[in-house]
């Protein structure tokens, strides 16, 4: 396995930015799979590297890990600030493929994230269906609007309204998961596989199982949950991401 830090410049952003990248030795480029990997509000690009065995895992699952920093920006093209959605779906797969000559099918292309990654991860594959084959959330942040009137996220509110607009803008500008989701299933497009994992005393299972009944709801295609004991930490993250990839690479689902 190659690790590889990567630093370039972006112009949707208009900055440098930063990247980890985990990359097999072995097989050509055209046949790798390649794995976006967000991280969550807190942290940066690092982070998976420092607090997981994700290298181990991807050497396990031979798998390209591609791990960006996305700032505090929920992967989301702010109403004042920066364009990070328009960075991590278009820009970034663009720089990945110029750089490392990594351009995979659909069926090798995945993404996953915790926290804030998870919901950027989820919106990825709702919103570009046509570009992954499964995406996977942990402890994934599912419900914004929610999140804005929650008491343990108040403190969220004002990066919330610099981001998204307030909630009257979620839909209207494509961060709403419950209608992405919702309009997926009734585009009748191929949709990607997806898996969610969240702790049963994770502040965030409220909304994660809100999530989940509405996917069960309607009937979206090829969507498993599943919760495990634990709260939001590394410690269940590097416990259960492994599995997420054991489910994209295999199909195979934890033990219920």
């Amino acid at each position: 396995m190659a690790f590889i830090t990567c630093n370039c410049h972006s112009g949707i952003l208009g900055k440098a930015i930063s990247m980890n990248l985990i990359i097999p030795q072995q097989e050509s480029s055209k046949e790798r799979r390649v794995m976006y990997l967000l991280h969550g509000l807190s942290d940066d690009h690092t982070m998976w590297c420092r607090r997981t065995s994700i290298e181990r895992y991807a050497d396990k699952f031979n798998m390209t890990v591609v791990m960006p920093d996305g700032g505090r920006s929920f992967y989301t093209d702010a109403l004042n600030g920066d364009n990070y959605w328009t960075f991590i779906s278009e820009e970034l797969p663009e720089i990945i493929k110029e750089l490392f000559k990594l351009d995979p099918a659909r069926e090798n292309s995945f993404a996953a994230g915790l926290s804030m990654g998870g919901y950027g991860a989820l919106k990825l594959g709702l919103r570009k269906p046509e570009r992954f084959a499964a995406v996977g959330g942990l402890s994934s942040v599912t419900d914004i609007e929610y999140r804005y009137q929650a008491n343990d996220s108040a403190s969220w509110r004002p990066e919330f309204d610099r981001i998204f607009g307030g909630i009257p803008q979620l839909i209207p500008n494509g961060n709403d998961l419950f209608d992405l989701a919702e309009k997926a299933v009734a585009s009748g497009r191929k949709l990607p596989r997806m898996i969610s994992i969240c702790g049963a005393d994770d502040f965030m299972i409220r909304d994660n199982r809100k999530f989940n009944d509405f996917m069960q709801k309607i009937a979206y295609p090829d969507f498993h949950c599943f919760e495990r004991p634990g709260i939001h930490n590394w410690e269940f993250w590097d416990a259960h991401i492994a599995a997420v990839m054991d489910f994209f690479v295999n199909n195979q689902l934890p033990d219920r």
